[in-house]
């Protein structure tokens, strides 16, 4: 009678247990099982039930995903042994990039203008009266592997006035290299787009020069159709453009064409707003080898040059040809502006990019854009940290 009793109560309290760690499930099956060993049966099933760690519920994904963060960078040439291998850096470029690095590996996607070929030897150097004067730039395999992946680069633009310095042996060679090390590459008219994805995001790339063999910016309805069209395909459209006239007395964004040394350099302002019409999320502009003012247009931003970013051996590095910004832009998915942070670099020696902690780029940042964009809904603090007025 006794164990009769205990057996009730046991069963009872083994119901209970079950209701309250199974949620009302019934413990009527396999009821032998567990009689024999009730409490380890169960624990056993609640581990298993448990629910995964909130890191990777699909609520937090989409939170992680509500600031996206894209750098860019302005011009790249990591030494040309052209017409000398004394334009290389020493240690094979491995050093070119270590003060900066950290900060251009932070992003999701980072971004950058490849100026000239990457190329070990040969080619069809473009015609030069004298080629210790000639601006041909064929930076080894070696050099330029190092620092893109160093700086943990996603995609590259080439639409640019150096990727033709090699003919088309460089050009190839260098669509080459950038597949074989997983450095996406837009701009020349065999490749006018490309798609990284990274996280389930896709980022898009479409990048525009007034060059032969480059997608041209100043064909706008052109332009507007393939970023159209790669809006279709990506979630996050970059739009580069190569383009705007050259020197320290070229900073200013005119809001025309812009010509230099007889050669159309297109409507950077017209362009800009003309791709985010068609669905570009981010422009980032380079060319001019200075840095230009930043814009806010349907809530996208606009970077008119980036100036020179790491540029070794054969760029003049005076005055603001010397100093530039790494861009980090934050998005959301709908590739609408967060915020932005300008981090100031100078280039040292031949060219070698350092954090600037005098931040001398931010105030020409600040004033450009003053001057070039009165109307303009940014604000520019003095550490470089760029949001939008508040209605």
């Amino acid at each position: 009678m006794i164990k009769n009793i205990r057996h009730t109560i046991f069963v009872i309290l083994l119901t209970a247990s079950c209701m309250l760690l199974l949620g009302n499930t019934s413990c009527s099956e396999g009821k032998a099982e567990r009689e024999e060993g009730p409490q380890i049966a169960i624990e056993a099933d609640t581990s298993k039930g448990s629910l995964p760690p909130l890191a990777e519920t699909e609520s937090t994904k989409t939170a992680a995903r509500d600031s996206i963060s894209i750098i860019g960078v302005g011009d790249m040439m990591f030494g040309t042994n052209y017409p000398s291998a004394n334009y290389l850096p020493p240690n094979e470029g491995k050093d070119l990039l270590n003060d900066v690095a950290a900060v251009l590996k932070a992003a999701d996607i980072t971004f950058g203008n490849l100026e000239g070929t990457v190329l070990d030897e040969g080619g069809e150097v473009k015609k030069c009266g004298d080629p210790s004067k000639c601006y041909a730039f064929r930076s080894p395999e070696k050099y330029a592997e190092y620092n893109l992946l160093a700086g943990g680069f996603d995609m590259v633009s080439i639409a640019n006035n150096h990727v033709g310095d090699f003919g088309n042996t460089g050009r190839d060679n260098t669509i080459a290299f950038l597949d074989r090390i997983g450095v996406a590459a837009a701009g020349l008219l065999q490749l006018p787009t490309t798609i990284v994805e990274k996280e389930g995001i896709k980022y898009g790339l479409a990048a525009f020069a007034p060059n032969y063999g480059t997608v041209d910016i100043r064909d706008i309805e052109g332009a507007k159709k393939i970023v159209a069209q790669l809006k279709q395909e990506a979630d996050i459209v970059i739009v580069s453009f190569h383009g705007g006239a050259e020197g320290r007395g070229h900073q200013h964004v005119t809001r025309k064409t812009e010509t230099f040394y007889g050669e159309n350099r297109g409507n950077v302002h017209a362009f800009s707003h003309a791709v985010i019409d068609a669905g570009a999320d981010i422009v980032f502009g380079h060319g001019p080898h200075v840095t230009r003012a930043i814009e806010l247009y349907k809530d996208r931003f606009i970077a008119y040059s980036l100036g020179n970013f790491c540029t070794y051996g054969r760029f003049s590095l005076k005055g603001e040809s010397g100093l530039a910004p790494i861009m980090d832009v934050r998005v959301n998915e709908k590739g609408e502006f967060l915020s932005a942070q300008a981090t100031a670099i100078k280039q040292i020696g031949a060219g070698i990019p350092i954090i600037d902690k005098d931040k001398a780029v931010i105030k020409i940042l600040q004033n450009l854009t003053a001057k070039d964009f009165p109307e303009s809904v940014l604000l520019i603090d003095d550490n470089g940290y760029i949001t939008k007025k508040k209605d």
